[in-house]
Protein backbone atom coordinates (compact mmCIF):
# COMPACT_ATOMS: atom_id res chain seq x y z
CA UNK A 1 0.00 0.00 0.00
CA UNK A 2 1.63 3.23 -1.07
CA UNK A 3 0.98 6.46 0.76
CA UNK A 4 1.55 9.34 -1.27
CA UNK A 5 1.39 13.15 -0.54
CA UNK A 6 -0.02 15.53 -3.18
CA UNK A 7 0.72 19.50 -2.67
CA UNK A 8 -1.02 21.81 -4.45
CA UNK A 9 0.06 25.09 -3.76
CA UNK A 10 -2.06 28.08 -4.60
CA UNK A 11 -2.14 31.81 -4.61
CA UNK A 12 -3.53 32.38 -1.21
CA UNK A 13 -3.47 28.63 -0.07
CA UNK A 14 -1.41 25.36 0.23
CA UNK A 15 -3.98 22.25 -0.76
CA UNK A 16 -2.75 19.13 -0.07
CA UNK A 17 -3.89 15.21 0.24
CA UNK A 18 -3.08 12.05 1.61
CA UNK A 19 -4.29 9.24 -0.84
CA UNK A 20 -3.55 4.98 -0.22
CA UNK A 21 -3.05 4.07 -3.43
CA UNK A 22 -6.33 5.26 -5.30
CA UNK A 23 -8.13 6.31 -2.04
CA UNK A 24 -8.04 9.94 -0.83
CA UNK A 25 -7.77 9.33 3.36
CA UNK A 26 -7.76 13.05 3.72
CA UNK A 27 -7.57 16.60 2.35
CA UNK A 28 -7.22 20.07 3.65
CA UNK A 29 -6.69 23.34 2.46
CA UNK A 30 -4.28 25.65 4.91
CA UNK A 31 -5.67 28.80 3.97
CA UNK A 32 -2.83 31.99 4.41
CA UNK A 33 -3.72 34.97 5.67
CA UNK A 34 -3.10 37.64 2.62
CA UNK A 35 -1.66 39.95 4.52
CA UNK A 36 0.80 37.25 6.18
CA UNK A 37 1.85 36.57 2.27
CA UNK A 38 2.73 40.46 1.64
CA UNK A 39 5.23 40.81 3.87
CA UNK A 40 7.47 38.38 1.77
CA UNK A 41 8.87 40.18 -0.78
CA UNK A 42 9.30 36.90 -3.39
CA UNK A 43 6.94 34.16 -3.56
CA UNK A 44 10.02 31.91 -2.77
CA UNK A 45 10.29 33.48 0.82
CA UNK A 46 7.05 31.71 1.50
CA UNK A 47 9.09 28.35 1.25
CA UNK A 48 9.61 27.40 4.91
CA UNK A 49 6.09 28.93 6.37
CA UNK A 50 4.37 26.68 4.21
CA UNK A 51 6.64 23.64 4.25
CA UNK A 52 5.61 23.77 8.11
CA UNK A 53 2.40 24.49 7.63
CA UNK A 54 2.30 21.33 5.29
CA UNK A 55 4.19 18.89 8.28
CA UNK A 56 1.64 19.94 11.14
CA UNK A 57 -1.45 19.26 8.89
CA UNK A 58 0.21 15.79 8.10
CA UNK A 59 1.07 15.24 11.76
CA UNK A 60 -2.55 16.74 12.98
CA UNK A 61 -4.19 13.86 10.98
CA UNK A 62 -1.79 11.61 13.19
CA UNK A 63 0.54 10.68 9.95
CA UNK A 64 4.03 11.41 9.77
CA UNK A 65 6.54 12.18 7.09
CA UNK A 66 8.26 9.03 7.49
CA UNK A 67 4.79 7.29 6.36
CA UNK A 68 5.02 8.35 2.99
CA UNK A 69 6.18 6.20 -0.10
CA UNK A 70 6.42 9.62 -2.51
CA UNK A 71 5.89 13.49 -2.27
CA UNK A 72 4.70 14.89 -4.86
CA UNK A 73 4.15 18.73 -5.76
CA UNK A 74 2.29 20.89 -8.77
CA UNK A 75 4.78 21.15 -11.24
CA UNK A 76 5.94 24.72 -10.98
CA UNK A 77 6.95 27.18 -13.63
CA UNK A 78 10.11 25.62 -15.68
CA UNK A 79 11.16 26.47 -18.98
CA UNK A 80 9.09 23.77 -21.45
CA UNK A 81 8.77 20.66 -20.16
CA UNK A 82 6.71 17.13 -21.23
CA UNK A 83 3.63 15.88 -20.32
CA UNK A 84 3.83 13.37 -17.20
CA UNK A 85 6.00 12.59 -13.74
CA UNK A 86 9.57 14.57 -13.34
CA UNK A 87 11.55 13.46 -10.65
CA UNK A 88 12.58 16.25 -8.16
CA UNK A 89 16.31 16.90 -8.64
CA UNK A 90 19.09 20.00 -7.34
CA UNK A 91 18.54 21.54 -10.54
CA UNK A 92 15.35 21.72 -10.67
CA UNK A 93 15.48 22.89 -7.04
CA UNK A 94 18.08 25.40 -7.97
CA UNK A 95 16.02 26.47 -11.05
CA UNK A 96 12.65 27.31 -9.11
CA UNK A 97 14.22 28.33 -6.12
CA UNK A 98 16.53 31.14 -7.57
CA UNK A 99 15.59 31.29 -11.33
CA UNK A 100 12.35 30.81 -11.94
CA UNK A 101 10.49 31.65 -15.22
CA UNK A 102 7.89 33.50 -13.36
CA UNK A 103 7.21 33.75 -9.76
CA UNK A 104 4.28 31.78 -9.06
CA UNK A 105 2.91 29.87 -6.01
CA UNK A 106 3.02 26.41 -7.90
CA UNK A 107 7.34 26.69 -7.70
CA UNK A 108 6.78 25.79 -4.15
CA UNK A 109 5.40 22.36 -4.67
CA UNK A 110 8.52 20.74 -5.87
CA UNK A 111 10.33 22.58 -3.14
CA UNK A 112 8.65 21.22 -0.89
CA UNK A 113 8.47 17.84 -1.82
CA UNK A 114 11.90 17.90 -1.93
CA UNK A 115 12.85 18.75 1.42
CA UNK A 116 9.55 16.66 3.08
CA UNK A 117 10.99 13.55 0.80
CA UNK A 118 14.84 13.85 0.83
CA UNK A 119 15.37 12.52 5.02
CA UNK A 120 13.75 9.03 3.94
CA UNK A 121 15.06 8.77 0.23
CA UNK A 122 11.46 8.44 -1.27
CA UNK A 123 10.41 9.58 -4.39
CA UNK A 124 9.78 13.18 -4.84
CA UNK A 125 8.31 14.80 -8.40
CA UNK A 126 5.92 16.82 -9.89
CA UNK A 127 2.85 16.09 -12.46
CA UNK A 128 1.73 18.06 -15.43
CA UNK A 129 3.88 21.10 -15.17
CA UNK A 130 1.90 24.34 -15.22
CA UNK A 131 4.88 24.40 -17.84
CA UNK A 132 3.83 21.64 -20.12
CA UNK A 133 4.44 22.47 -23.64
CA UNK A 134 2.56 20.74 -26.71
CA UNK A 135 1.61 24.26 -28.50
CA UNK A 136 1.98 24.75 -32.22
CA UNK A 137 4.58 26.34 -33.68
CA UNK A 138 2.40 28.76 -35.07
CA UNK A 139 0.85 29.74 -32.08
CA UNK A 140 4.49 30.88 -30.33
CA UNK A 141 4.47 34.01 -32.45
CA UNK A 142 3.54 37.00 -30.34
CA UNK A 143 3.84 39.81 -32.86
CA UNK A 144 7.72 40.68 -31.87
CA UNK A 145 10.45 38.53 -32.16
CA UNK A 146 11.79 39.74 -28.99
CA UNK A 147 8.87 37.86 -27.25
CA UNK A 148 7.77 34.10 -27.74
CA UNK A 149 4.44 33.19 -26.62
CA UNK A 150 5.31 30.87 -23.95
CA UNK A 151 2.94 27.53 -22.54
CA UNK A 152 1.88 28.91 -19.37
CA UNK A 153 -1.35 26.98 -18.47
CA UNK A 154 -3.15 25.12 -15.58
CA UNK A 155 -2.40 21.90 -17.57
CA UNK A 156 -2.66 19.34 -14.62
CA UNK A 157 -6.59 20.45 -13.66
CA UNK A 158 -7.50 21.03 -17.63
CA UNK A 159 -6.04 17.64 -18.78
CA UNK A 160 -7.24 15.90 -16.13
CA UNK A 161 -11.07 17.35 -17.02
CA UNK A 162 -11.02 17.09 -19.98
CA UNK A 163 -10.22 13.59 -19.68
CA UNK A 164 -12.77 12.81 -17.87
CA UNK A 165 -15.03 14.61 -19.70
CA UNK A 166 -14.30 12.38 -22.73
CA UNK A 167 -14.96 9.09 -20.17
CA UNK A 168 -17.93 10.66 -19.40
CA UNK A 169 -19.47 9.99 -22.62
CA UNK A 170 -17.61 6.68 -23.51
CA UNK A 171 -15.14 8.92 -25.81
CA UNK A 172 -11.69 9.15 -25.88
CA UNK A 173 -9.71 12.19 -24.87
CA UNK A 174 -6.99 11.97 -28.30
CA UNK A 175 -10.28 11.56 -30.48
CA UNK A 176 -11.73 15.00 -29.16
CA UNK A 177 -11.11 18.45 -29.53
CA UNK A 178 -12.45 20.65 -26.09
CA UNK A 179 -11.51 23.51 -24.82
CA UNK A 180 -11.03 24.03 -21.48
CA UNK A 181 -11.35 27.06 -18.83
CA UNK A 182 -9.77 27.11 -15.86
CA UNK A 183 -11.26 29.35 -13.06
CA UNK A 184 -9.26 29.70 -9.90
CA UNK A 185 -7.17 32.71 -8.53
CA UNK A 186 -5.80 32.77 -12.12
CA UNK A 187 -7.78 32.68 -14.83
CA UNK A 188 -6.27 30.22 -18.15
CA UNK A 189 -8.34 28.90 -21.25
CA UNK A 190 -6.46 25.71 -23.52
CA UNK A 191 -7.54 23.95 -26.81
CA UNK A 192 -7.18 20.31 -26.83
CA UNK A 193 -6.73 18.85 -30.53
CA UNK A 194 -7.01 15.18 -30.27
CA UNK A 195 -4.87 14.71 -27.41
CA UNK A 196 -2.67 17.61 -27.39
CA UNK A 197 -2.91 21.07 -25.84
CA UNK A 198 -1.81 22.87 -28.56
CA UNK A 199 -2.41 26.31 -27.69
CA UNK A 200 -3.33 28.52 -24.65
CA UNK A 201 -4.54 31.64 -23.25
CA UNK A 202 -2.35 32.62 -20.14
CA UNK A 203 -3.20 34.47 -16.90
CA UNK A 204 -1.76 37.32 -18.35
CA UNK A 205 -2.66 37.21 -21.88
CA UNK A 206 -6.40 36.82 -21.18
CA UNK A 207 -9.27 37.41 -19.15
CA UNK A 208 -8.78 38.92 -15.48
CA UNK A 209 -9.10 37.17 -12.65
CA UNK A 210 -9.30 37.24 -9.11
CA UNK A 211 -6.44 38.62 -8.52
CA UNK A 212 -4.34 38.78 -12.22
CA UNK A 213 -5.13 41.96 -14.17
CA UNK A 214 -4.94 39.70 -17.56
CA UNK A 215 -4.54 40.79 -21.21
CA UNK A 216 -4.32 45.12 -20.62
CA UNK A 217 -3.96 47.48 -23.55
CA UNK A 218 -0.08 47.78 -23.89
CA UNK A 219 0.34 51.16 -24.87
CA UNK A 220 -1.09 52.70 -21.39
CA UNK A 221 1.15 49.54 -19.94
CA UNK A 222 4.35 51.13 -21.11
CA UNK A 223 3.12 54.71 -20.33
CA UNK A 224 2.87 53.46 -16.66
CA UNK A 225 5.74 51.41 -16.69
CA UNK A 226 7.67 54.67 -17.56
CA UNK A 227 5.42 57.31 -15.08
CA UNK A 228 7.99 57.14 -12.54
CA UNK A 229 5.22 56.28 -10.17
CA UNK A 230 6.10 53.00 -9.77
CA UNK A 231 8.86 50.34 -10.03
CA UNK A 232 9.74 47.18 -11.77
CA UNK A 233 8.05 44.83 -8.56
CA UNK A 234 5.31 46.90 -8.07
CA UNK A 235 4.50 46.74 -11.73
CA UNK A 236 4.57 42.85 -11.62
CA UNK A 237 1.83 42.98 -8.44
CA UNK A 238 -0.41 45.04 -10.02
CA UNK A 239 -0.56 42.09 -12.71
CA UNK A 240 -0.72 39.56 -10.50
CA UNK A 241 -1.53 39.41 -7.11
CA UNK A 242 -2.96 42.86 -7.04
CA UNK A 243 -4.88 43.41 -10.35
CA UNK A 244 -8.51 41.59 -11.13
CA UNK A 245 -11.04 41.52 -8.57
CA UNK A 246 -8.54 42.32 -6.04
CA UNK A 247 -7.81 45.92 -7.60
CA UNK A 248 -11.52 46.68 -8.09
CA UNK A 249 -13.40 45.81 -5.50
CA UNK A 250 -10.67 44.79 -2.59
CA UNK A 251 -10.87 41.23 -2.56
CA UNK A 252 -10.06 37.63 -4.15
CA UNK A 253 -12.87 35.86 -2.84
CA UNK A 254 -15.46 35.96 -5.78
CA UNK A 255 -18.48 34.76 -2.73
CA UNK A 256 -17.88 37.86 -1.34
CA UNK A 257 -18.07 39.81 -4.83
CA UNK A 258 -21.42 38.06 -5.51
CA UNK A 259 -22.71 38.54 -1.97
CA UNK A 260 -22.07 42.90 -2.39
CA UNK A 261 -24.57 41.78 -5.71
CA UNK A 262 -27.02 40.62 -3.74
CA UNK A 263 -26.67 43.38 -1.37
CA UNK A 264 -27.51 45.43 -4.46
CA UNK A 265 -23.85 46.59 -5.26
CA UNK A 266 -23.84 47.45 -9.08
CA UNK A 267 -20.19 47.77 -10.18
CA UNK A 268 -19.30 44.72 -8.68
CA UNK A 269 -21.80 42.91 -10.82
CA UNK A 270 -20.02 44.88 -13.79
CA UNK A 271 -16.72 44.14 -12.76
CA UNK A 272 -18.10 40.63 -11.76
CA UNK A 273 -19.30 39.72 -15.15
CA UNK A 274 -16.83 41.65 -17.13
CA UNK A 275 -14.62 38.78 -15.61
CA UNK A 276 -17.00 35.99 -17.44
CA UNK A 277 -17.34 38.27 -20.75
CA UNK A 278 -13.79 37.98 -20.93
CA UNK A 279 -13.31 33.97 -20.09
CA UNK A 280 -16.53 34.02 -23.03
CA UNK A 281 -14.47 35.94 -25.56
CA UNK A 282 -11.26 33.84 -24.68
CA UNK A 283 -13.11 30.35 -25.27
CA UNK A 284 -13.90 31.95 -28.51
CA UNK A 285 -10.59 33.09 -29.39
CA UNK A 286 -9.24 29.49 -29.27
CA UNK A 287 -12.45 28.04 -31.17
CA UNK A 288 -10.98 29.46 -34.40
CA UNK A 289 -7.44 27.23 -33.07
CA UNK A 290 -9.25 24.33 -34.28
CA UNK A 291 -11.94 26.02 -37.11
CA UNK A 292 -15.00 25.81 -35.01
CA UNK A 293 -14.60 22.28 -34.74
CA UNK A 294 -15.22 21.76 -30.85
CA UNK A 295 -16.62 18.90 -29.52
CA UNK A 296 -16.77 20.25 -25.80
CA UNK A 297 -16.20 22.96 -23.39
CA UNK A 298 -14.94 22.90 -20.21
CA UNK A 299 -15.44 25.25 -17.76
CA UNK A 300 -13.92 24.33 -13.87
CA UNK A 301 -11.68 25.54 -11.23
CA UNK A 302 -13.12 26.93 -8.15
CA UNK A 303 -15.29 29.74 -9.10
CA UNK A 304 -17.50 27.06 -11.51
CA UNK A 305 -19.24 25.99 -8.54
CA UNK A 306 -20.98 29.27 -8.94
CA UNK A 307 -24.55 28.62 -10.95
CA UNK A 308 -24.56 33.02 -11.65
CA UNK A 309 -20.80 33.26 -13.04
CA UNK A 310 -20.95 29.88 -15.16
CA UNK A 311 -24.83 31.06 -16.77
CA UNK A 312 -23.21 34.49 -18.02
CA UNK A 313 -20.01 32.19 -19.57
CA UNK A 314 -22.66 29.76 -20.64
CA UNK A 315 -25.06 32.23 -22.51
CA UNK A 316 -22.39 33.62 -24.70
CA UNK A 317 -20.55 30.48 -25.64
CA UNK A 318 -23.09 27.44 -26.06
CA UNK A 319 -23.76 28.08 -29.47
CA UNK A 320 -19.89 26.68 -29.68
CA UNK A 321 -20.22 23.27 -28.41
CA UNK A 322 -21.99 21.69 -25.37
CA UNK A 323 -20.53 23.16 -22.26
CA UNK A 324 -19.87 20.48 -19.01
CA UNK A 325 -19.34 22.45 -15.98
CA UNK A 326 -16.99 20.18 -13.65
CA UNK A 327 -16.74 22.86 -10.64
CA UNK A 328 -13.44 22.39 -8.50
CA UNK A 329 -9.88 21.66 -8.67
CA UNK A 330 -8.99 18.15 -9.09
CA UNK A 331 -5.32 19.03 -8.83
CA UNK A 332 -4.81 16.67 -5.95
CA UNK A 333 -6.04 13.31 -7.18
CA UNK A 334 -4.35 13.85 -10.46
CA UNK A 335 -1.16 14.61 -9.03
CA UNK A 336 -1.54 11.33 -6.34
CA UNK A 337 -2.86 8.92 -9.00
CA UNK A 338 0.02 10.06 -11.93
CA UNK A 339 2.49 9.12 -9.19
CA UNK A 340 0.66 6.24 -8.24
CA UNK A 341 1.45 4.82 -12.10
CA UNK A 342 4.98 5.58 -11.83
CA UNK A 343 5.21 3.79 -8.22
CA UNK A 344 3.83 0.59 -9.74
CA UNK A 345 6.08 1.17 -12.88
CA UNK A 346 3.11 1.88 -15.60
CA UNK A 347 5.11 5.40 -16.26
CA UNK A 348 8.29 6.46 -15.83
CA UNK A 349 9.51 9.50 -14.31
CA UNK A 350 11.84 11.35 -16.30
CA UNK A 351 15.15 13.55 -14.94
CA UNK A 352 14.93 16.99 -15.15
CA UNK A 353 17.86 18.88 -16.76
CA UNK A 354 18.28 22.57 -18.18
CA UNK A 355 17.88 22.92 -21.43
Amino acid sequence: MYKILAINPGSTSTKIALFENEKNIFTKTIDHNINELEKYEKVQDQFEMRKEAVIKALEENNYKTSDLSAVVGRGGILPPVKSGAYKVNETMVKRLSENPVLEHASNLGALIAYEIAKPFDILACIYDSVAVDEMQDIARISGMPEIKRASFSHALNSRAMAIKTAQKYNKKYKDLNMIVAHLGGGISVSVHEKGQMIDIISDDEGPFSPERAGRVPCKKLIDLCFSGDYDKRTMHKKLRGKGGLKAYLNTVDAREVEKLIEEGNEEAKVIYEAMAYQIAKGIGELATVVSGDVDYIVITGGIAYSKMFTRWILNRVKFIADVEIMPGEHELESLALGTLRVLNKEEEAREYKEQ
